[in-house]
Order: C-alpha cells, then structure tokens, then sequence
C-alpha cells in the first residue's frame, strides 16, 4: 500500500502502535484500534498502542477476522504494514479455536487439535501434561473433566487458547420473564437495540459457542438488563456475584420492578441475611471470608495457581460460604463487576465449568494483571461498544473530563521532597489546596447534584465538615448508605463526600458532577468506575462534569495521567487548567448546546 502522511497511524514492527491526536482521522481509528488492541500510553499528543496476545484472542472471541483486522491497520496507516505483524496478527488469531474441548457420546472430557504436531507440542507442556488421562489418536486426549477450567487456563499460558465446546448443564428450571412495565411506576421499557445484541451474541441461540463469556458496557449503559436479558433466555437457577450489600440490594430491586420472580423467589446472601432460593443475590465478600484469615478483606490475595497451573494446596473447604456454588442446581452464574473478581472466586470458577457464567463490566483492566484468567475462567470478551457510541446516541450522558493541576506550597513541598518514597503520594494526594478549589467548583455548579470522591479517609472528613456534607465510606451501615442515596435521588441533598466504596454498585441517575480528590495511584479501572457514577442520562439532558485534582510535578500527577487512560481509550479528553484558570474558568462554556 501506498504510504499516506496524512493518516494518523503508525504500525511499528515491535507490535506498537503509534497514533496522532491532533489527526482528522483519530476518533475513527482510536474506535477500530479499541477493538483489538490495548492502550498503553496516552499524552497530549500521541497515543501508543499495543497489540498482545490477549488483545487479539478478545478480538477472535468476538468475531473478528485477521484479514479484518489488518485492512484496518492498513487503512489508518501512514507506512506498510509491517511484514511480521502481518504475520503475527494472523497467527495470534488462527491460535483462538485451533484447540478444542468437547465431549463424546460417553461424556468424557476431550481435547482436540486440528493438526497431530500441534497435539505434541502442546501435551508435552508441564503445564498441560498432568490434566492428561489418556491418548486417543494423534489429534486427541482426553482429559480429566474435573479439572476444565485449571486446563482452560493451562493453555492460555502455552499461548494456545482453547475454544471450550463441552457445553454446560441446564440448571434447575425456573420461570422468568422481564416485564412489559415497570411494577413500581407502570413505566413502559424494554431493552435497548445494544443490549438485546448483547443478550443475543452471550445466548448464541443456545449452542455451545454461546453461554460464557463477558459483555463490557459503560457504567449507567443498563448492564443489570443485559443480565436479566440472559436469565429471560435461559430460564435457569441463578447465582449472581456482585461487589457490595448495596448492590445486592439494587439487584433485587430491580428484578422485583423488571421480571415477574415473586419475592418469595429472590434470595439475598450476605453478611445480614443467608437466604438461598431460586435466585440468590451475594457478595465476592462474604464469598471470600476465610475462616482461618481475618485480615484485610478475609481473603489471601495470593490465592490461586502454582507455576505449573495446578491449585495451590489451601482447600476450598477452608471457605464456608463456598457451599452456596453448591447448594442449589445454578444454571447460569452472573459476575457483576468482573474486572473486580476475587482470587479465591477465580479457584472456585474454575471448577464451575459446566455452569453458564456472564461477567459484566464497564473496563476488562485489571490493576492486578488477571485480565487472561477472566479469559480462560469466566470467558472471552463477547461484546462491548465504545462509551462515546452510546454518548452519541443519548443512552449516557455528556461528559467533560478536565483535569486541574495545582501547585504545592514550598513548606509542603519541602515535606514532598524530604518524605519517604513510599509516603510521597500521600503527601501529594493530600494537600489541602485541593479543597480550595473544590469549593470554587461547587460555587461554579450551583444547580448540579456533587460527589466528592478520594481514598484517604482523614482528607474526606475534612471535606465533609468544610462542606457540611455527609460522608460515606466502608463503615457506613448499609441503612444509611441507602438513606443518603435516596436523599441524593430526590434532591434534598446535594453533595455527598464518598470513599472508594461508592467506585461501583450506585444509581444516581441526577447526580452530575463528580470531583476527584484522590485515587488509588494509578487505577484505570477505578477513574472508569468514578466517571461512570455521573453517565446515566439526566432528566433535563444535561452533561456531566468530571473533574480530577492533581498536584503539579508530583506522583500524583504521574498516577492521575496512568489512571485517565482507560477513559481516553473511550475518546475522553481532559481537558487541563491550573489554578490560574479557575477564577475565568466557566462549566457553562462547555453547555452552551445541551
């Protein structure tokens, strides 16, 4: 192909890809690059991508092609295409499905390849090997049943990711329909176009390409629909996972207003109530209570696989609210806020193959790198669509990010400079001056509901008592959390400070305005969750504003430019003012046509 300056793409042979902000042709691009590659860099002005393995077994999993894939590359490109990423992306993609698991006539467990060489080389794998009971010809072995998932994952490390056909069990039956209106107001709704493609592409029409995997939509996008949709199809006993007691409330909630399950149907098992009926709503936390632990979280966090890909030695019996995966027939399990999933609830998935298993999210980036084990244990990314698609088409709202960078004092920077690397951050994260101009925002939005969210307790206090607002952290009884909730959805309250426990699982749909006053160093992830808090549509369609505070030249700068990027992935753009601007700075500049 011809080169083109004027595209905003370069493809490098190291499998980066370097594009041009400043470009006509970006947004386009950033929209097909989203599908198959990841972000890794994103400053003013040019933005590096990365195609990976994963990446491009996400993209397989999905349906798209390699010659799909390349005459995009080839079609935003400023140079060819490189040779070896030619060959490459048609590698990595042939790779997704050239293993099989499927099961005979006699129900045993078999691994199939599409070529004998393959076969060896992959059952000679340390990894792989010990899942193997028996030869059966050159292109097949059969395997221990009981071990799916540890081998799913195994050759998702030997970088050959096997396409899981073995099918699942149906699950004790149970009667569902989503309603035609809402019980509560006698709304009329139904699923939006997206989320009934969503439902469709999980479901697969019942065959066994279908029935795991993971739906990626914006927060405030309806992901509890696209769920509901599923338990519609399927008509199964069903287990959903989610991240707190208030999310289990909101579930069960919404399937009482939405689907036609009777109360006496809905089960919630948490720390306050242990109900296990036909669907039973929990949390990875009290799933992960561990009765031998009772530190941080009451979960090991090193839970999981040895380097061989075998179960480390701790045994599942050492959980007792494991027993919930087992004291009903489950047909389908829902993960609500997969990206957040627990290791100990990894182990146990692992052993849940034969079940049907939907994760929900609004971002697959995990701060702890388990992004392959979400592919191997729950599924491959089945469907997701770009946040600004949905923006553009009303079903979020606007959203202006901006990004405000403040400069430190020199007895507070003197006390950054002096301090321990390690207590930095802290430092930075903290200082005061941040309040200053949180109250020149709150005077700047006098009609927007306000979230004030950070991380360090101490600092949310004094937020809370400078702004006579409530504050809402873990310790917060979940009574009052509701209270201050509906207090937010009818008006009566207008700002609310917010530990990172509100990062997911609240429905404020009025709520337009989110300030950042401080994150967990550098979370993609949680910037994600924190602008999703403000994306649901708003009554009088306004926008939303996001504003993120970081000190200048500091680690809280650095941590705050990693922690936009997922969002700049979705075609966010923060736009950046200091100090300086504030006095001039007009929200409404950014309203004139809402």
């Amino acid at each position: 192909m011809p080169v083109n300056p004027f595209n905003p793409m370069v493809v490098q042979s190291d499998r980066t890809v370097l594009l041009e902000v400043d470009n006509p042709l970006y947004s386009e691009a950033r929209d097909a690059l989203a599908r198959f590659a990841e972000l890794e860099k994103s400053p003013e002005h040019i933005h590096t991508y990365r195609l990976s393995p994963l990446s491009l077994w996400n993209a397989a999993a999905s349906g798209l092609t390699a010659e799909t894939i390349l005459a995009y590359l080839a079609q935003y490109s400023k140079y060819d295409v490189p040779g070896n990423i030619q060959a490459d992306v048609r590698d990595y993609i042939s790779r997704f499905g050239r293993l099989k698991l499927h099961k005979d006539s006699t129900g045993a467990l078999l691994l199939t390849a599409d070529d004998p060489l393959l076969m060896l080389e992959v059952s000679r794998q340390r990894k792989v090997k010990q899942f193997i009971l028996e030869e059966v010809d050159a292109c097949t072995v059969r395997v221990n049943p009981a071990m799916r998932g540890h081998i799913k994952k195994a050759l998702v490390d030997v970088g050959y990711p096997a396409e899981d056909l073995a099918g699942y069990v149906e699950g004790a039956g149970l009667l569902i329909k989503l309603l035609p209106a809402r019980r509560t107001t006698g709304e009329v709704f139904r699923l939006r176009h997206y989320q009934t493609d969503a439902v469709a592409t999980f479901h697969a029409d019942g065959s066994p390409r279908g029935g795991s995997g993971v739906i990626v939509l914006p927060c405030g996008a309806g992901k509890t629909m696209v769920g509901m949709g599923v338990m519609d199809r399927l008509q199964t006993n069903t287990l959903i996972m989610t991240t707190n007691t208030v999310a289990v409330r909101q579930w069960i909630d919404e399937l009482l207003d939405k689907t036609s399950l009777a109360p006496s149907e809905i089960g919630e098992y948490s720390g306050d109530v242990k109900e296990i009926r036909p669907v039973t709503v929990t949390t990875y936390q009290i799933l992960t209570y561990h009765k031998r632990q009772r530190g941080r979280n009451n979960a090991p966090d090193d839970l999981g696989w040895d380097d061989d890909g075998a179960p480390k030695p701790l045994s599942i019996e050492d959980f007792p609210h494991f027993q919930l995966f087992n004291e009903r027939d489950w047909g389908l399990i829902i993960y609500d806020e997969v990206h957040l999933l627990p290791a100990p609830v990894f182990r146990m998935t692992a052993e849940l193959q034969g079940k049907r298993r939907l994760g929900l999210t609004a971002t697959l980036v995990r701060e702890d790198g388990r992004e392959e084990d979400v592919f191997a244990l729950i599924g491959p990314k089945k469907y997701d669509v770009p946040w600004k698609d949905l923006e553009r088409q009303g079903w979020i709202a606007t959203a202006h990010c901006h990004e405000i960078r403040l400069t430190m004092s020199r007895e507070r920077r003197m006390e950054y400079a002096l301090a321990d690397s390690k207590l930095q951050y802290a430092i930075a994260a903290t200082d005061p001056v941040k309040l200053d101009v949180v109250e020149q925002l709150i005077a700047k939005h006098p009609d927007d509901q306000i979230l004030i969210i950070g991380t360090y307790l101490e600092q949310l206090e004094q937020a809370a008592t400078r702004f006579n607002a409530p504050l809402l952290t873990g310790k917060t009884p979940v009574r009052e959390r509701q209270k201050l909730y509906q207090q937010m959805r009818e008006g009566t309250l207008r700002v609310l400070v917010v530990s990172k426990v509100a990062n997911f699982a609240i429905d404020l749909p009025d709520v337009s305005v989110a300030i950042e006053i401080s994150g967990t160093f550098g979370s993609r992830q949680e910037e994600a969750q924190r602008l999703g808090r403000i994306l649901r549509p708003k009554s009088d369609n306004r926008p939303a504003h996001f504003y993120a505070l970081v000190m200048r030249d500091t680690k809280d700068q650095l941590f705050g430019s990693h922690r936009q990027m997922f969002l700049t992935e979705q075609g966010y753009k923060y736009e950046i003012l200091y100090e300086d601007d504030m006095p001039d700075f007009d929200p409404m500049h950014d309203e004139a046509h809402w």
